[in-house]
């Protein structure tokens, strides 16, 4: 059975235009067009939008939904089970929102005793099952087990002051790079402090320092995509090889 373009749109909740801009992404092409230019789609196309709205959901970007998708090495069952396992995620992060917000009401009502660092401890847990499923085999295998859980257990156990502390050193750290990356003629100066706030900001999970840990952490910057796709989106193409060639230089 094929299915015109309004017809799809109004089974999906998906607006014709976007249906449209689908088709000129190359993510869903309609199985016919006819003489007329009008769409049709198969149930071919109405599994791959199925499949491309879980994604939407999970806020995955268009371009990486297509990468996804014109994998021939998933099968079917492959991405459903990635949809599944990723819903559980996100499942078990509201649970613990959930438990957060209940205690943190017990705690204004009187009823309890709140420390700082629990009211952020799921926000840290959310961060760290993101970092584990993003780089957690690699970094594994780089550093150790017992390297990796200790930095675990510093990050959920760091106080509210250390937390935003944190977080500060990471956005100007970002907003230097940003600055450097725009730079026509870079300075050393810029570089080394762009190093010491890096090596600042590990410092608050690394039990120990070594400028060689630190090298080698950098080498994975540029060797591995989704780090250089981190500092590369937030300060700018080519920020991952500044600051990976940066802390070659000045760790």
């Amino acid at each position: 059975m094929l299915y015109s373009i309004k017809q799809m749109a109004q089974m999906s909740g998906v607006s014709t235009r976007t249906l449209r801009y689908y088709d000129e992404i190359h993510l869903l092409k309609p199985t016919k067009i006819n003489e007329a230019g009008y769409r049709f789609y198969s149930t071919v196309e109405v599994d791959r939008l199925q499949q491309i709205l879980f994604y939407r959901e999970l806020n995955f970007k268009l371009s990486d939904i297509q990468r996804i998708l014109s994998s021939e090495s998933q099968s079917i069952q492959s991405i459903l089970h990635t949809h599944y396992d990723a819903l559980v995620e996100e499942r078990n992060h509201i649970d613990s929102l959930i438990e957060a917000v209940e205690h943190t009401i017990a705690y204004h009502k009187g009823e309890i005793e709140m420390s700082n660092e629990e009211k952020f401890a799921a926000f840290k847990k959310k961060r760290i099952e993101e970092n584990e499923n993003k780089f957690g085999e690699e970094i594994r295998e780089k550093y150790g087990e017992e390297a990796v859980e200790e930095a675990n257990q510093s990050w959920m156990g760091m106080s509210e002051e250390s937390y935003k502390e944190m977080q500060e050193i990471e956005s100007e750290l970002i907003e230097r790079l940003k600055q450097f990356n725009q730079q026509k003629n870079q300075q050393k100066e810029d570089a080394k402090q762009i190093v010491m706030l890096h090596k600042k900001w590990l410092q608050y999970t690394w039990s120990t320092y070594s400028s060689e840990a630190h090298k080698g952490l950098a080498d994975m910057y540029i060797a591995d995509e989704r780090f250089t796709q981190y500092y590369d989106e937030k300060a700018g193409v080519g920020a991952a090889q500044l600051l990976r060639d940066s802390i070659l230089a000045y760790a």
